[in-house]
Order: C-alpha cells, then sequence, then structure tokens
C-alpha cells in the first residue's frame, strides 16, 4: 500500500502511530515538532488525509489526530521496512546502531515488498531491530510489548534491558560506552527519590548513576 502514497504521507503516517502509542492521539503540537513543520500545515494535512475517499486519519479538532483500520495498516508497512532495514544494515553491511536510523530513514520509503521480503528471510525473519524494537510481522500486525521503562526499578531489583526507544546517536554510543544494550543484565543498588536517579551495576561491571532523561528510554523485562 505505501507504493502509492507520497514520502509525506508516509512519515504523517509513522509519527501517528508512534505519538499514539505515546499518548492515546497524535496532537497538531507534537507531530509538528516531529515533522519540524509549522501547526498551521500539519493541520491542513491531517484534515485531507481524514477527508479523502480512503480516510488514513480521524481528526478531530482539539481532540488530535488518530490512524483509521487503512492508516495503521500503512504505516506498520513503514515501520517494518525501518526496522528491516536497520537490522539488515547492521548485519549485513556493519552499520552500528547508532548510524543506522537515518540511512533507514532514507531508504524505507523506496524499496519494494519483494526486496523487504527478501531482506527478512536472509536474516531469518528477525523479530526485533538493533535497538531491541518490535518489528511488525508480515501480514502488518505489532507483536504485543510488555517491556516496562527502567524508571520502574528501585534497589534491590534487576532486569534484563529489552529495548531503548531512541534513536538520538549521541546517546546511544553513550549507553553503548555504559554497557547498556539490549540484552545486558543490570541491578539497581540504589534510588534517589528527590531526583529519581537510578545507580545501577551493568553486569559484572562498574555502577553507573542514571537519570530520568535515560531510564525513561530503556525497557526491561522482569527475571
Amino acid at each position: 500500500m505505501v507504493e502509492t502514497l507520497t514520502q509525506s504521507i508516509q512519515d504523517y503516517l509513522k509519527h501517528i502511530y508512534e505519538l499514539s502509542r505515546e499518548h492515546g492521539s497524535a496532537s497538531t503540537n507534537d507531530l509538528a515538532e516531529r515533522l519540524g513543520i509549522a501547526p498551521a500545515s500539519v493541520t491542513g494535512m491531517v484534515q485531507k488525509l481524514a477527508a479523502s475517499e480512503r480516510a488514513l486519519v480521524d481528526y478531530k479538532k482539539h481532540r488530535g489526530t488518530k490512524l483509521t483500520p487503512a492508516g495503521r495498516k500503512a504505516a506498520l508497512e513503514v515501520i517494518r521496512h525501518h526496522r528491516l532495514l536497520e537490522a539488515w544494515l547492521v548485519q549485513t553491511l556493519g552499520y552500528s546502531w547508532d548510524e543506522v536510523h537515518a540511512e533507514a530513514e532514507r531508504l524505507e520509503h523506496v524499496i519494494s515488498e519483494d526486496f523487504e521480503r527478501r531482506i527478512a528471510a536472509a536474516m531469518g525473519n528477525p523479530v526485533r531491530d538493533p535497538h531491541g524494537e518490535l518489528i511488525p510481522t508480515a501480514d502488518l500486525k505489532m507483536p504485543h510489548d510488555d517491556s516496562t521503562p527502567l524508571s520502574a526499578l528501585r534497589a534491590g531489583q534487576s532486569a534484563t534491558i529489552q529495548r531503548v526507544a531512541s534513536a538520538d546517536s549521541d546517546l546511544l554510543r553513550h549507553l553503548e560506552s555504559l554497557g547498556l544494550v539490549p540484552g545486558a543484565h543490570i541491578e539497581v543498588t540504589d534510588f534517589s527519590p528527590f531526583d529519581q536517579n537510578l545507580t545501577v551495576r551493568i553486569g559484572r561491571g562498574k555502577s553507573s548513576v542514571l537519570g530520568l532523561n535515560i531510564t525513561s528510554k530503556i525497557f526491561f523485562e522482569k527475571r
């Protein structure tokens, strides 16, 4: 389906999907910030998408924008392309996890469905990308995710990192230098209720103090 949509529309649908997962719907201001354009331009586009013959979004003034079933399917197709490409770039071409986002952003709009199937098969149909994010299935369904942010942990608890929800290259390089990558085991040794800082021991290595800006972006599965 995405082959018939412009790159701009694909970007709108992808960001509406992501914002809706976080907040229930996508506000005009949040969409404008994500896309780097004026709120008035966002309003015009979502109204157009809502009024089209095959409506891709449901827009209500002051209540945000949500995807219709057709819009959700198109968004998941773009996200599947993006996350498969990230996995392929890391596994096949030796990219690091902090480099792949920008490349995948460019390529996600142009690959064919045949190319998508081929790279998925070549990698053994991965279920997660290099950041641990789930990859939508071939029939465009998002697998259930019950991970919890690291910020919910307290002293004495331990966990295994499952995913990192960030495309910030500087942050990803910093996390990798600390060993805070998917699959790493951590143990919380201290919690500060005043600033929400966690002191964690990473594997058998040294301890690090992590602020909320980091712990809110790292998700874990309990052991």
